[in-house]
Parts: structure tokens; sequence; C-alpha cells
């Protein structure tokens, strides 16, 4: 597909009102999983995924069989390196 990196967050972030409507969306389609939600987070704005470390685990692994840059530094160093330039000399 063309993609250079990929740069993931194993979670959600919900204010209330998109609490709110995240909850709705889950009971019409996952019958169930809002208590669960309700349970794991409260009303927490971050809702990291309780599996986030072996999700990064398997994404790391994934990235580097397939040469994609995963982490912040790399991606800002190669973003940096795609956009060099340096000035003509006047003579």
């Amino acid at each position: 597909n063309g993609a250079k990196f990929i740069y993931p967050a194993f979670g959600v972030t919900l204010r209330q009102n998109q609490r709110e409507r995240y909850y709705k969306k889950l009971d019409e389609h996952f019958p169930g999983l809002k208590q669960k939600y309700i349970n794991q987070y409260g009303n927490s704005y971050q809702c990291p995924s309780p599996k986030a470390k072996k999700l990064w685990y398997l994404l790391k692994q994934e990235c580097e069989s397939l040469g994609m840059l995963y982490k912040m530094k790399d991606i800002i160093n190669a973003y940096k390196q795609w956009y060099r330039y340096s000035q003509i000399s006047l003579f």
C-alpha cells in the first residue's frame, strides 16, 4: 500500500459527549459490552486497551518484518531526511 510508517495508540479517548454516543453505539452493535467499559474505565478520558503491551509487541514484530517505521523518533528522522535541502552557492 506504500505506507512508510504507522504510529498507533491502542485505546480510545472519550470526552463526555463522545462517551455517551460511543456507549449508545456499543449497545446497538455489541449488547452487554457497554457495562464492561464502564467497569473498566468509569469516566476516564483515556481508555487504553488492557492488551496494549501485547498489541505493541505484535505491531513491532510485523513492522520490523515489513521494514515499516513505528517509533516516533525514527518517523521524525525519516521525515526530516525527505525534506533536506541545501542552499545553492552564489558562485
